[in-house]
């Protein structure tokens, strides 16, 4: 009877990530970094597998100086912040990378998103470049993805 009760019994699968607490932290397994052509149809993005790494988003504000004549110390508010390129790195395996290749060549204006495992999640627009790393012994060949962000990064919370 016990035999046939496990046999019957259906366990949900569930992502305990998606219930981690700020304290307790968040593993970055599972995050994904994907790309369309702008103007695509949303959520079509096409998920890059072999990305290793993604780069800090955002940047710091710059200063505006609007201290006065009258003024006995300097004054600022903040400014516009201006991203860096952000550049992701991948490990090499032909297929994706001769995706990305065809891609760059095209020259087009991608949207991408960045999807943290908690379903948090950044949007960003601009252009790629491809960077293949260069070999050492025993190392594992990689390449980099340059992108130059022409809108954003905006950030998008959780559901």
């Amino acid at each position: 009877m016990k035999k046939q009760l496990l046999n019957s019994t259906k366990l949900a699968k569930m992502d305990l990530q998606r219930f981690a607490d700020d304290p307790v932290g968040l593993l970055s397994k599972g995050s994904t970094l994907g790309y369309k052509p702008t103007g695509a149809e949303p959520g079509t993005f096409t998920t890059i597998g072999s990305v290793t790494s993604i780069p800090d988003i955002g940047s710091e504000p710059e200063k505006v100086d609007v201290t006065t004549l009258t003024d006995s110390k300097r004054q600022y508010i903040k400014g516009l912040q201006d991203q860096d390129n952000l550049t992701f790195a991948a490990v090499y395996r032909k297929s994706i990378f001769n995706t990305l290749k065809a891609a760059e060549k095209t020259d087009t204006v991608y949207d991408w998103k960045i999807t943290y495992p908690d379903g948090t999640s950044f949007t960003f627009t601009g252009a790629f470049s491809l960077v293949f790393n260069g070999a050492e012994i025993n190392g594992a060949l990689a390449f980099q993805i340059i992108v130059v962000v022409s809108k954003g990064p905006d950030f998008v919370p959780a559901p």
